[in-house]
């Protein structure tokens, strides 16, 4: 009798929680804050997510002056200095002493998170900012400290191509008509049934390599693929996102895309993981579909129990976060898929 009055009041309470507090709480963001403080956990895990990425970026910034991200960022604003019309004779100044740093400390620390390419991407942009820019007291003493300590990337010898801001050459543009595009736009939808048939790496790494083409905030790309094609871990990651029952048992391949919160100095940036994820991940599973195969995004949400066991599956940092699942496999072609009919664009498309 006591279990079940019990249960009662904390049915009563959730009721009250989730379907009466909102009302009370929700024209201002004080009292927002108190609701999903004392009441509701829905942002807790977001929360400290965001918080231990910045504070892992301001370490990485501050103690170690060796932020791999810090220094992707600066480089792309470099590049967007260098591109302006007309280009200020000084510019910059306010960030290159940070820049300068991370270059330096990212090199010296052995450049674990960036590649012979983006390296060289670093120096050449380096270079050309500083062979353009304007005498500046902070500017002169960062160009001395950068000169001394450049590093000559084992790839600079062989690219005779320069890593820097280049006028778009329309003579090596992709002949792909919209009628085409469109085409493969409408022949990709989300597959569940799949061949029992291993999917190639090799054509797994070829769409990855498409998609990382995406265009992605200050170019941090604050994400990872993790794929997953043996057969029991497979078996084991399908059931940790909702939306794969009685259809898990067929993809072959799984991808988890994981955010990286420490990418980001402050807390305005939190949703990019989402934003630039996304966008590589359309652009992956287009090209899936050129190569023969289909795919199904599935949703990830944010329930603590599930959060708890992909980040253990995983061994996330504090700091990263799953944005999204997607299966990966050889279309069943006895397999139907939903017919999905979409908003009209004059339902979704507004000018003005």
């Amino acid at each position: 009798m006591i279990g079940k009055i019990f249960r009662r009041l904390n049915s009563e309470w959730e009721k009250l929680v989730k379907k009466k507090m909102p009302f009370w709480f929700y024209k201002s963001g004080f009292f927002a804050g108190l609701y999903y403080t004392f009441f509701n956990k829905g942002f807790r895990r977001e929360l400290k997510s965001v918080l231990a990425g910045k504070v892992d970026h301001l370490r990485n910034s501050q103690d170690e002056h060796a932020n791999y991200f810090m220094l992707v960022r600066n480089t792309h604003r470099l590049e967007k200095g260098l591109i302006m019309r007309p280009r200020k004779p000084v510019f910059a100044a306010n960030y290159i002493s940070e820049t300068t740093n991370s270059y330096i400390g990212v090199m010296s620390n052995g450049a674990v998170q960036a590649d012979p390419k983006q390296i060289k991407w670093f120096t050449d942009v380096l270079d050309e900012y500083f062979s353009v820019v304007d005498s500046h007291p902070v500017i002169d003493v960062e160009k001395e400290r950068y000169q001394s300590f450049r590093v000559k990337s084992d790839i600079e010898q062989s690219l005779e191509s320069s890593s820097t801001p280049y006028e778009r050459n329309w003579d090596s543009f992709a002949d792909i008509s919209f009628e085409e595009f469109y085409k493969l736009n409408r022949q990709r939808r989300s597959v569940r049934w799949f061949l029992d048939k291993p999917v190639p790496r090799d054509l797994i790494d070829k769409a990855i390599s498409a998609a990382i083409q995406a265009p992605s905030a200050c170019n941090r790309q604050p994400f990872t693929y993790r794929v997953f094609d043996d057969p029991q871990l497979v078996s084991k990651a399908v059931n940790f996102p909702m939306g794969t029952k009685g259809y898990a048992h067929s993809i072959q391949t799984f991808i988890v895309v994981v955010g990286h919160l420490d990418a980001y100095f402050d807390e305005r940036d939190r949703h990019l993981i989402y934003i630039d994820a996304s966008l590589a991940n359309m652009s992956l599973m287009l090209a899936l579909e050129t190569l023969g195969l289909s795919s199904c995004p599935i949703n990830w949400p944010d329930i603590e129990e599930r959060e708890v066991l992909m980040s253990k599956f995983l061994d996330l940092k504090e700091y990263d976060r799953p944005v999204m699942c997607i299966g990966v496999g050889y279309p069943d072609p006895e397999g139907k898929v939903p017919f999905s009919e979409k908003r009209s664009l004059e339902k979704i498309r507004v000018y003005n």
